[in-house]
C-alpha cells in the first residue's frame, strides 16, 4: 500500500465528539472496536485500510484488549504494525485503549484481576502495540475473588508510572462500580469511563442503574455490541441467512431468533424506514440518545460497513 498521509479534512465535520463524563477528554460518537477483523487470521491490508478510513473520517478512538484476535494478542500486533507504518506521526491525535481481565495465558497469573496479571498484561500489550503508553487501560471484567482494592490500586499505580493516562472498568456490577468510583477519586485517578453492553435488545446497564450512576458521578459510558452481533441490522429480518454468524453458531445461536424477536426486529425496521434510516442506523442513534452515553463501539469488516455505521451521527 502507498505511503499514508492522513486526510486533511478529518476534523471538518465528518465526526462529532462528546465530552467523556466530567473529564477533559472528547471521544468520537462512533469509535472503532478491534475485537473482530483485526487479528492474525485476517487480511492485514484490509485491516489497515479500515484503520486508515476510520482516522481519515475523524474516528480517533481505537479500542482493543489483550486477547483480541484471534489468536490472542494479534489485534494489538496489527495496530503495532500500523503505528510504525502509518500512524506514528499522528500518535497524539489518537486515543488508544486496551484491557486485561479475561484469559490470556496459561497458569494462575493470566486471567482475572490480580495486580500481577494487570501489570504484566499491560507491559505485554505495550510491546505488541509498539507504544510507550496507552491513553486508557481497563479492568476488563469484575473479579469476585480478588479484593477490589488490589485491582483498583493496580489501576492507580499504572497511571502513576506513566503506562496509561486514564483508567476504566468494563462489565462491573453496580455496587462494585460505586466502590471503584469512590476509591479512584480519593486517589486522584478518577474513573474515566465504563464500558458496557447496551443496545435496543440488551438494556442491562440502564435496568441495573449503572448508566445512571455513571452520569451522576461524571463517568463516561461507551457501549460495546451496539448492534447485538448483527441482530439489529437488516441481516436477519427474513430469517437466518447462509454464512451468517448464526449459521456458524458463533456468538449467536439459532434459538435466539425467536418468532417474537423476529417480529420486533421487523417493527423496528419499519419504524426506521419511515424515518429514512436503516435498522442499524436507528439502533446506533437510539444508544447515543440515552443520557450519559459518550460513544458507541462499532466493528467493521470493510470500509463500506464502517461508513454505514458512521451515518448514525448525521442527523
Amino acid at each position: 500500500m502507498e505511503n499514508y498521509i492522513a486526510n486533511e479534512q478529518r476534523y471538518d465535520g465528518c465526526m462529532q465528539y462528546r465530552r467523556c463524563g466530567r473529564s477533559g477528554v472528547l471521544l468520537p460518537k462512533v469509535s472503532l472496536g478491534m475485537w473482530h477483523n483485526f487479528g492474525g487470521v485476517d487480511d492485514y491490508n484490509r485491516s489497515k485500510e479500515i484503520l486508515r478510513y476510520a482516522f481519515d473520517h475523524g474516528i480517533t478512538h481505537l479500542d482493543l484488549a489483550n486477547n483480541y484476535g484471534p489468536p490472542y494478542g494479534s489485534a494489538e500486533e496489527t495496530l503495532g504494525r500500523v503505528m510504525d507504518e502509518d500512524f506514528r506521526p499522528y500518535r497524539d491525535e489518537l486515543f488508544i485503549s486496551t484491557k486485561a481481565g479475561y484469559d490470556m495465558w496459561e497458569g494462575p497469573y493470566g486471567n482475572w484481576g490480580s495486580r500481577k496479571y494487570l501489570m504484566a498484561s499491560l507491559d505485554q500489550s505495550l510491546k505488541r502495540m509498539r507504544l510507550d503508553y496507552v491513553d486508557l487501560f481497563y479492568s476488563h471484567r469484575y473479579d469476585p475473588d480478588t479484593p477490589l482494592e488490589e485491582t483498583l490500586q493496580a489501576l492507580v499505580d499504572i497511571v502513576r508510572c506513566g503506562k496509561a493516562l486514564y483508567v476504566g472498568i468494563s462489565r462491573w456490577p453496580l455496587e462494585a462500580t460505586r466502590f471503584a468510583i469512590q476509591y479512584l477519586k480519593q486517589r486522584d485517578v478518577p474513573l474515566l469511563i465504563y464500558q458496557g453492553r447496551l443496545n435496543m435488545l440488551d438494556r442491562a446497564p440502564m435496568d441495573e442503574g449503572i448508566l445512571q450512576l455513571c452520569h451522576a458521578e461524571g463517568v463516561g459510558f461507551i457501549s460495546f455490541s451496539p448492534l447485538a452481533q448483527g441482530l439489529l441490522t437488516d441481516r436477519y429480518l427474513n430469517g437466518i441467512p447462509e454464512g451468517s454468524r448464526m449459521t456458524r453458531e458463533k456468538f449467536l445461536r439459532h434459538d435466539m431468533l425467536t418468532p417474537e424477536l423476529l417480529q420486533q426486529l421487523q417493527v423496528w425496521n419499519a419504524e426506521a424506514q419511515a424515518q429514512g434510516k436503516t435498522l442499524a442506523e436507528r439502533a446506533l442513534h437510539w444508544i447515543l440518545e440515552q443520557q450519559g452515553v459518550t460513544s458507541v463501539l462499532v466493528g467493521a469488516s470493510s470500509t463500506a460497513q464502517l461508513d454505514k455505521n458512521m451515518r448514525a451521527i448525521n442527523d
